[in-house]
């Protein structure tokens, strides 16, 4: 899956703190801004990551009729 996601970065005294601006809970920081930007790329894949399985565990409570999975692009402006 590819997406693409608006990374703020802030220096903050010695550190630089980073977060996704379209998704809640992809926060981070670094000592340097390139630091800041790895950890920032971990933290959103793990995000995502928990949120598909989250997803899957509550479709595996309703029937394969119910549940339709499929890709979906939006493109903000």
């Amino acid at each position: 899956m590819i997406g693409q996601f608006t990374a703020i970065y802030t220096k903050k005294g010695k550190w630089y703190v980073a977060y996704v601006e379209e998704i809640p809970g992809v926060n981070t920081q670094g000592r340097t801004l390139a630091e800041a930007k790895r950890n920032l790329k971990e933290a959103l894949i793990l995000v995502l990551e928990a949120n598909r399985t989250l997803a899957h565990r509550t479709h595996a409570k309703e029937t394969a009729k119910e549940t339709i999975e499929e890709p979906i692009s939006v493109l903000v402006e």
